[in-house]
Formats: structure tokens, sequence, C-alpha cells
């Protein structure tokens, strides 16, 4: 997720299945916006992954 790649320090999930690791990079995000939000941060724009 290129919206992060400056804030935060390799970014990993896991989960037993697929599914299962997708649930929880997205529990993981929540977090993260939260906590930016109530820390006044701004939150990062979306952004298209480029690879060369």
């Amino acid at each position: 997720m290129p919206e992060f790649a400056d804030r935060v320090m390799m970014p990993c999930t896991h989960g037993k299945t697929r599914s299962e690791a997708i649930g929880n990079a997205e529990e993981v995000i929540e977090m993260y916006l939260e906590a930016w939000e109530a820390e006044g941060e701004s939150i990062p724009e979306p952004r298209t992954l480029q690879v060369a």
C-alpha cells in the first residue's frame, strides 16, 4: 500500500488462510487510521502503486 510506505515500517500481515490475512490487514489499517485521526495527523491520500 503506497499510502503507508513513509509512515509504517515493514507493513505485513499473516493468517492461516488468504482471507484471514486480508481480514487482519483490514483491522490493522483501521487501527492506524483511528490512531492518526485521534492524534490529529492527516490521513494519507490514496495513491496507485507503480511497479518499474
